[in-house]
C-alpha cells in the first residue's frame, strides 16, 4: 500500500510559479512511474505529467512550462510550474501504481488569477 500526500498548492498570479510535492508513505525507488494529473470544475480529470524512471512526458498544455522530477531519496516527486494560466487552475493530484494498484492523493487546490 502507497499513501501519497500533496503539498504546494496556492493562489498565484498568472505569469507566477508554484511547486507542488507528493510525499509517498514507503521508498518510492522501486516505483517506476509517478504521474500528476489535475481536475477542474466540469472537466474530466487530465494526465498533466509523468515520470518514468528518469524520463519525463507532458501533456502538450504544460510543455515547456512545467516539470516534474523526483527525489527518491526523500520518497518525493515535484511538480515546478511556472508561467502559470489561469487555466491551470484546478485540483492537482498526485498518483502511482503499486502491486497492481492504483494509488491516489487527496489533492491540493491550484488557482491562478488574471
Amino acid at each position: 500500500q502507497v499513501q501519497l500526500v500533496e503539498s504546494g498548492g496556492g493562489l498565484v498570479q498568472a505569469g507566477g510559479s508554484l511547486r507542488l510535492s507528493c510525499a509517498a508513505s514507503r521508498s518510492i525507488s522501486s516505483i517506476i512511474s509517478m504521474s500528476w494529473y489535475r481536475q477542474a470544475p466540469g472537466n474530466q480529470r487530465e494526465m498533466v505529467a509523468v515520470i518514468i524512471g528518469d524520463s519525463t512526458n507532458y501533456a502538450d498544455s504544460v510543455k515547456g512550462r512545467f516539470t516534474i522530477s523526483r527525489d527518491n531519496a526523500k520518497n518525493t516527486v515535484y511538480l515546478q510550474m511556472n508561467s502559470l494560466k489561469p487555466e491551470d487552475t484546478a485540483i492537482y493530484y498526485c498518483n502511482t501504481g503499486y502491486r497492481g494498484y492504483n494509488y491516489w492523493g487527496q489533492g491540493t487546490q491550484v488557482t491562478v488569477s488574471s
